[in-house]
């Protein structure tokens, strides 16, 4: 069942072709990268949820904006949610994915990373990677000159996060001032959702068990961005005391790909940081439940917790496609394929 529609959404009064967030981004992010939640201003990271919310509620609108645009998909990690997500979304709005399996030859292993970059650049429009390391999609982005889109590295996660706060912005109605609290690992996804946070005023609260706290330069970058956004960054080892309040508890494995091997010595250091119905009763009694999928049930988070009324992961699932619709249409200038925004 598809989560709830943004039509009694606040946003979805505003006539998004008279938007100025969306006509500044569409200005400002016509051929660009986006390796980082950093590489986008507030006003853009707005900007994003406000037209994932109108290709949402209006796909048919949207259904030429990329007619012929050929995009590449190069993962280097198992995928679901990112790999159908960015097929789809192209697809519905007339372009065309190209799936290359990098599972077992890592970019840069064959040729450089450079010399692909100045290859493929000649073949399609957009690239999309899913690496391991961060300086693979920074490197490939340095030497390509169609956009580069960072659909999941070592260090960041940023579509994962857009897609997150689009879905609970369509929960909530309202972003500044939320009261968000992420329990577990301080890993790639974290990272993402620290910076996401800051951008739209969102108060970000961080529970980690000690040694596993996020990257001290993304914290301090994303505390910059809350203070000039009104809001707060807080970093806690204590996942009780993070949840009070909260109006949203997100968590995520505790055991990412390419960590597999500290399966064991995780474990019990992670269990007191499982998201279960005790965990969810200190959180506001309006709060909802996240995750970034897969899930290991029962180990970072409960199946009560995690199929229960609280719950919106899978509206989180569906919104990997509309908010990455939202950036390639941005990034490679569709809207003026949109008869809405042509007028």
């Amino acid at each position: 069942m598809s989560s709830r529609a943004t039509i009694d959404h606040p946003e979805a009064a505003v006539k998004v072709q008279n938007d100025p967030d969306i006509l500044g981004a569409a200005a400002r992010l016509a051929g660009e990268d986006m390796c980082s939640i950093a590489d986008l201003s507030s006003s853009e990271v707005r900007a994003i949820l406000k037209l994932g919310h109108d290709v949402k509620r209006n796909p048919r609108e949207y259904r030429h904006a990329l007619d012929a645009k050929q995009m590449v998909l190069m993962f280097e990690k198992a995928s679901l949610r990112t790999r159908l997500s960015f097929e789809t979304g192209i697809n519905t709005m007339g372009g065309n994915a190209i799936f290359v399996d990098q599972t077992n030859s890592p970019l840069g292993e064959r040729e450089s990373i450079a010399d692909v970059a100045r290859n493929v650049e000649r073949w399609v429009d957009v690239i999309v990677l899913r690496t391991y390391a961060h300086d693979t999609i920074t490197e490939m982005a340095a030497n390509s000159r169609v956009p580069v889109i960072n659909a999941l590295s070592d260090f960041e996660h940023p579509c994962q996060a857009l897609a997150d706060f689009m879905t609970l912005e369509e929960h909530r109605g309202s972003l500044p001032g939320t009261n968000f609290t992420y329990v577990g690992d301080g890993n790639n996804v974290c990272h993402s959702l620290m910076l996401t946070g800051a951008q739209l005023g969102v108060n970000v609260t961080v529970a980690t068990p000690r040694g596993y706290s996020p990257d001290i330069e993304i914290v301090t970058l994303a505390r910059d961005i809350a203070q000039a956004n009104n809001c707060e960054l807080r970093l806690l080892q204590d996942p009780q005391a993070a949840a009070e309040g909260a109006d949203a508890i997100y968590t995520d494995v505790c055991v990412s790909m390419g960590f597999e091997h500290e399966s064991t010595k995780r474990a019990p250091i992670f269990r007191p940081f499982q998201v279960n119905e005790v965990l969810m009763q200190k959180a506001s009694p309006n709060a909802v439940f996240m995750h970034c999928l897969p899930a290991r049930r029962n180990a970072e988070v409960t199946d009560a917790v995690l199929d229960g009324p609280q719950s919106i992961v899978f509206d989180q699932a569906e919104n990997r496609m509309h908010a990455q619709k939202a950036l390639l249409l941005l990034l490679l200038g569709g809207l003026a394929n949109v008869q809405a925004f042509s007028c």
